[in-house]
């Protein structure tokens, strides 16, 4: 099997980039924000606010929500500071914010758009997240943003016909028992290696912040909203396949490195791990609720997310078709959007051991 392409969002900043369309995360940190601060207020030590203060964003993307995210990190750290010492922060502290993606990311997009007048040194680190990409002790709080869902490869046996395993659809469902426990595996493997990586490279008593989304314990994928989307995708390309546009096989072998896991799962794999303690598991409500449901604007979010990843399966000359199938099949399906199960956003506080 050939090797699983890397999830990278569309670079840019036009009408179809992830630079564009990605409001719905950047809510959550905006909801997210007050939690966020009484966690760092409460949970990192002043001690460790010296002249020089590193912040690491893991899965960064082209912005703008990862300057967001490490902006309001940084006024966290000063109000802080502020605070505790009665001291101005700008006189003392020297900031450098660290992004992280994949090598493929769109790096020159991203540091095009880097906040005027910011208030921080940026450099950029490429590789995958799932291995140590930093010096041990190089950073005082770690940030990752709607990408705690990822898995590094497509888990074995799931486009294999003749296995147990073997997944038709193209996401884990829930329903298929040996499908999700192909995908948990691969999961919790994969957080351990990241949380592995992250403790070497985190100062002791440092902090990761999550923020995501995941499942409550209990509800299956394709009963939210996120898994009606996937639902969606992979029926469209179905379509596409009984159109002659491109190859069934193609179809039935496409799957996606995504786990969204269950609460009770991401609780159990961060214990058992061992290198962090959880500070906080907040329960986000925000504005844009679990899903933007305008069929039109979920097309265009989903291509911003999912369209580097599909060219890269199916080449690029289909996508404009496939996502004009989306829209449609979205619009058809607004009941069941209004009638599924509430997913869950969440900021995790990690504090390392």
């Amino acid at each position: 099997m050939s090797a699983t392409p890397e999830w990278v969002m569309v670079g840019g900043e036009g009408p179809e980039s992830y630079n564009q369309n990605s409001y719905y995360q950047r809510a959550l940190l905006e909801a997210a924000k007050e939690k966020m601060n009484e966690a760092i207020s409460s949970k990192l030590s002043l001690d460790m606010i010296s002249d020089r203060f590193s912040v690491a964003d893991f899965g960064c993307a082209t912005g703008p929500n990862t300057f967001v995210a490490v902006q309001n990190i940084i006024d966290a750290v000063e109000d802080k500071y502020r605070k505790e010492t009665g001291q101005n922060p700008a006189d003392n502290i020297e900031f450098q914010v660290l992004f992280n993606d994949f090598t493929t990311n769109d790096f020159n997009t991203l540091f095009q758009s880097l906040p005027q007048g910011r208030r921080y040194y940026s450099a950029g680190v490429p590789g995958s997240f799932f291995e140590r990409v930093l010096p041990k002790q190089s950073f005082h709080i770690g940030v990752i943003n709607y990408a705690f869902h990822f898995t590094s490869k497509i888990p074995k046996g799931i486009t294999d016909r003749d296995s147990p395993s073997w997944n038709r659809d193209m996401h884990c469902t829930g329903f298929n028992e040996a499908v999700k426990k192909a995908y948990l595996d691969q999961y919790s493997a994969d957080t351990k290696n990241l949380l592995d990586a992250r403790a070497e490279e985190l100062v002791p008593g440092g902090l990761m912040l999550l923020f995501g989304s995941c499942l409550r314990d209990g509800v299956k994928m394709s009963e939210t909203a996120k898994g009606i989307v996937l639902d969606i995708v992979g029926d469209s390309l179905n379509d596409l396949a009984q159109q002659g546009v491109i190859e069934q096989d193609k179809v039935d072998s496409f799957s996606t490195p995504l786990y969204f896991a269950e609460e009770g799962e991401i609780r159990q794999i961060i214990k058992e791990n061992g290198k962090f303690t959880i500070e906080a598991f907040e329960d986000i409500v925000h504005s844009k609720g679990e899903f933007t449901i305008d069929p039109k604007i979920l097309a265009v979010s989903c291509r911003a997310s999912f369209g580097s990843f599909l060219s890269a399966h199916f080449g690029g000359e289909v996508i404009t078709k496939a996502f004009e199938l989306i829209e449609a099949k979205a619009r058809q399906e607004l009941p069941r959007f209004h009638n599924a199960k509430p997913g869950m956003q969440y900021l995790i506080v990690l504090r390392k051991n």
